[in-house]
């Protein structure tokens, strides 16, 4: 490709609201163009790096038996109400109506949809296993997009859907595409992990997410060093503590705390460790009651005041298995307690008010919580003299794990650091064909429900993932798998030297029949204009050719990443050229 002949468009400045350092890149390299909010054309230069993510996934897809199809991106809600996620989806689902006033929806992704395709086309065991995938556009209607393609409402994903006779066949597809997300990964040239994860609205029980390993991630990735041990923050178990509850040793108290409502200005005020204090939080749960509206029933759940609460694991707790579940408001609390939130505890609780408590705090002794009393908290609290010992029933795992926590592994102790979800697989069981009725014959003739599983890329986000990993100050450096272009070819002066211009030419030819990804700009731009560009854009390898090189028989080779140029001999840049460009 020639410069002049394409669409080079950079600019010296991102836009304010381009707020992370590939959303700032890929504006001012002309790769997007904002139309709306989260809504973004690709531009060519944009378009050439989605189209090599796309060759990868397909390669790979195909290499371990899926079947390439596309599905509409304008879905009849008839399937989704089949599931019951028309209702449960929740504002992130777009609804739209025709003419004849029919719902629709715009897809976030194909669940139903392909179990429709399965459950017309597959009627016996003989035709199974199958895995369909698509790479198509999709659109979650995200209450806040930020960050470009990072968390855009408009995007394109790669869905496939695996379809078994059995849950052991299932798992073995399962186990297929998970080597397959694999080999795609290691072929993009980032640094990624496989963690464990939580399968969300998506349902199953087995689940896996591909985390791009970058500072500013929005995802916490626990791992030990010792093992191969992974999850997300949303998954990672925090281990039982191994010591007994200490015996009591200090008098229950009424402290006065006249403005202080977090833990960390209590233990400040009365000089105890952070970790000596309890947080009480209250929680809804909210079931349909004979009437039909919503019956709230409340819980205070109890943590140590330096642990986080992690909202997955509570709403696995079995009390949740139906409703809906959210934090109690400001009113409802007060109602209640007769206080504000910050001054809440387990002593005098509000009658039959159940209690969950997380395991390190079911093993504390002394510790300080709210008075349920404005203005007041209590030191010296103990279990059993103060309040009843919790119930095996009522403590979980309800915290965020944190760094130095024993592994689940047995190892060593867990680590945490950011990461950019790019891939996220699920085993869904028979979630959805057992809703929609996609049933086969087995060997004895008798209908089975088919075990599905489903496997998810973040095409247009993988792009920036990996902006976010390979950058510096001047722009962008591309993984060579999936650069817009491998080779620049940068001539200096070539619009006043025909040697110049005839060399440039001849090397850019050399390498269009290698089969390159070659750009030679041919813009008749000045040198520091040219450089900034590409280096911006962050094409991995560029070669310069000037009077003064060619006086001396030689061009000048750089690699985006190294800190200088090197003189190559004209007669050797091809070759050297071929053992450095990945084929």
């Amino acid at each position: 490709m020639k410069a002049s002949q394409f669409l080079v468009s950079t600019l010296k400045e991102a836009p304010q609201d381009a707020e992370i350092v590939s959303h700032q890149l890929m504006i001012r390299s002309g790769m997007i163009k904002k139309l709306g909010a989260g809504i973004y054309s690709y531009m060519p230069m944009g378009l050439r790096v989605i189209r090599k993510v796309e060759a990868i996934i397909r390669q790979e897809m195909e290499r371990a038996g899926a079947i390439e199809l596309t599905m509409p991106l304008v879905q009849p809600a008839e399937l989704w109400q089949e599931t019951g996620r028309f209702e449960k989806m929740g504002p992130e689902l777009l609804r739209i109506r025709d003419r004849h006033e029919r719902d629709f929806v715009i897809q976030p992704t194909s669940e139903e949809v392909v179990t429709d395709i399965a459950r017309q086309e597959i009627k016996s065991y003989k035709q199974l296993p199958k895995n369909f995938y698509q790479i198509q556009t999709k659109f979650r209607d995200e209450r806040r997009p930020r960050f470009g393609l990072m968390r855009g409402r408009e995007f394109i994903m790669k869905d496939a859907y695996s379809f078994d006779a059995s849950p052991e066949k299932a798992r073995e597809s399962y186990a297929t595409m998970a080597s397959a997300y694999r080999r795609i990964f290691d072929r993009f040239g980032l640094q990624y992990r496989a963690v464990a994860a939580d399968s969300g609205a998506i349902g199953g029980d087995l689940s896996e997410e591909f985390q791009v390993i970058a500072a500013t991630g929005e995802d916490a990735i626990v791992f030990c060093a010792q093992s191969d041990y992974a999850a997300n923050m949303e998954k990672a178990q925090a281990l039982a503590p191994r010591h007994a509850r200490a015996q009591a040793t200090r008098p229950l108290a009424r402290e006065a705390t006249p403005s202080q409502t977090t833990c960390e200005e209590v233990a400040a005020l009365l000089g105890v460790p952070l970790q000596q204090t309890v947080k009480s939080l209250i929680w809804v749960h909210e079931q349909s009651g004979e009437s039909g509206a919503p019956a709230p029933e409340f819980f205070m759940v109890l943590l140590r005041g330096d642990h986080e609460l992690n909202e997955v694991k509570l709403a696995k707790v079995p009390h949740f298995a139906q409703g809906q579940l959210r934090l109690a408001h400001a009113k409802e609390i007060e109602g209640l307690f007769g206080c504000g939130p910050g001054f809440l505890g387990p002593v005098g609780r509000p009658q039959g008010m159940h209690l969950l408590v997380d395991r390190d705090a079911a093993l504390m002794s002394d510790w300080v919580c709210g008075a349920n009393e404005a203005g007041f908290h209590l030191s010296g609290v103990n279990w059993e003299r103060d309040l009843a010992l919790p119930l095996p029933e009522e403590v979980y795992d309800l915290r965020n794990v944190v760094s130095g926590d024993l592994s689940p592994c047995g190892q060593g102790t867990l680590s945490i650091e950011r990461g950019i979800e790019v891939g996220h697989i699920f085993y869904l069981g028979t979630k959805y064909s057992k809703a929609m009725n996609a049933t086969f014959l087995d060997v004895n003739g008798k209908p089975q429900a088919m075990e599905m599983g489903c496997y998810g890329i973040g095409v247009t986000r993988l792009p920036a993932a990996a902006i976010e990993q390979n950058h510096d100050d001047k722009g962008m450096i591309w993984p060579e798998s999936i650069a817009p272009f491998v080779l620049v070819i940068c001539p200096i002066g070539m619009d006043r030297s025909e040697e110049v211009r005839v060399q440039a030419h001849a090397l850019y030819e050399q390498a269009v029949e290698l089969g390159w990804d070659v750009m030679l700009d041919d813009r008749g731009e000045r040198p520091g204009v040219m450089f900034a560009d590409w280096e911006l854009i962050g094409v991995p390898h560029r070669l310069v050719v000037s009077d003064r090189s060619l006086k001396s028989g030689v061009a000048e080779y750089q690699h985006r990443r190294d800190p200088q140029a090197t003189e190559l001999p004209l007669g050797e840049v091809i070759s050297f050229l071929s053992g450095k460009i990945q084929h």
